[in-house]
Formats: C-alpha cells, sequence, structure tokens
C-alpha cells in the first residue's frame, strides 16, 4: 500500500509491479492478490504526525466532496448521458498556524456537516487546548456550538440569516447569543474582520 501511494498506482497494477519486482529478485514469493489487498486497506489505522500548539490550536474545519465512482466532468457536461456517479464527502481540521492536518473523517455524502464536528475534536488530545474553532454557518447548530464549549473553545461560526437567539442557558448558546447581537451591531463584514473569521479559507 505504501507503493501505491508512492507511485499512485491503482490496487491491480500494483500486484504487478510487486510481482515483477520478487521476480527480478528471484524470490519463489507470490504477491497479495487484489481482494487481499483491498481487503486489508480498509482496516488501516492511519496515524496523521502533528505538531502539538503550545499556546492553543486554532482549528479550522470544512468538507468537500469526493469522487469515487462515476464518468469524468466533462464527459458528463458535454454529452449530457446519466452516468452512475457516487460520492464521499471527506471532513477536515487543520491548525491555523501550521496548516497541518489534525483531524479527518470521511463519510457518506448524505451526513451532515454539523454531525461530525464532535468526531473531528475527538481526535484532538484531551491534554491540547484548543483557542478557537472557525467553521462556516453549516456548523451553526446548539450540538456544536455546545461541543466547541466543552473543550472550553471559542466557535467562530456566523449565524445563519434571519437567525433567532437560543432560548437556553447552556454556554455554547450564551455565547452564540452574544454573537448573534455583535453581528446586529457591526454587521457581518466588519464582524468577519474583527474575528478573523477570513482565516477559514485556508482550509
Amino acid at each position: 500500500l505504501m507503493i501505491k501511494s508512492l507511485f499512485r498506482l491503482s490496487l491491480r497494477m500494483v500486484t504487478g509491479f510487486v510481482q515483477s519486482l520478487i521476480h527480478l529478485c528471484g524470490l519463489n514469493w507470490i504477491a497479495p492478490d487484489y481482494t487481499t489487498i483491498c481487503r486489508r486497506q480498509q482496516h488501516i489505522d492511519i496515524v496523521i504526525s502533528y505538531q502539538k500548539s503550545c499556546d492553543g490550536l486554532y482549528l479550522i474545519v470544512d468538507s468537500t466532496g469526493l469522487k469515487f465512482l462515476g464518468e469524468g466532468e466533462w464527459k458528463r457536461k458535454k454529452h449530457q448521458p446519466e452516468y452512475r456517479r457516487q460520492w464521499r464527502k471527506l471532513h477536515i481540521g487543520i491548525d491555523a498556524k501550521t496548516l497541518q492536518i489534525r483531524a479527518v473523517q470521511l463519510t457518506t455524502n448524505n451526513v451532515s456537516d454539523s454531525q461530525v464536528l464532535g468526531d473531528l475534536l475527538d481526535q484532538i488530545p484531551q491534554d491540547e487546548r484548543v483557542d478557537s474553532v472557525y467553521t462556516d454557518g453549516a456548523y451553526d447548530t446548539k450540538q456544536c456550538r455546545q461541543v466547541i464549549a466543552d473543550r472550553q473553545a471559542h466557535a467562530v461560526i456566523p449565524p445563519r440569516k434571519n437567525a433567532k437567539p437560543w432560548k437556553d442557558k447552556k454556554m455554547g448558546s450564551l455565547e452564540r447569543n452574544e454573537l448573534l447581537r455583535t453581528v446586529k451591531r457591526l454587521g457581518r463584514t466588519i464582524w468577519k474582520k474583527w474575528s478573523g473569521y477570513h482565516r477559514r479559507s485556508l482550509v
């Protein structure tokens, strides 16, 4: 699988490549077949190397779509047939200072961004202080703001348009209501500059 990543090969190409190397070395070995490699890669635990933040982590979170089955976008646009396409959604969190990936999760495309934020924060060690979490308006939910508050972090999330104050007294809701008043008083543009929200473009 390291050879697959290094040379950007498909699994079947990896099998043939490794078998050729074995023959060149004069060894009486058999390379794992395609099915075996495919099965094993599903259960690999990936450890992300990173530099731990000393003065508080500024975490930027976003998601993007990954197409893993289907025709190319240009062919679809040109000929307009309905090809069978399948997507996965990659949720990612990076350190705003070092740009290192600190959290990642792959889901089906019907999983909302807000459902995954708690899992991403769980990937940050509990002994590492999270200063702020930057996300877009899709994460403006009580659940997201509460999981951020549980890490004693500041949520830099723009409220949705026509947002109303939340009535409960939880820490995440109180902070969000104060933010809502600030945005109405200053305007979104000034708030984004003041809060450093534009850092989110780094992800």
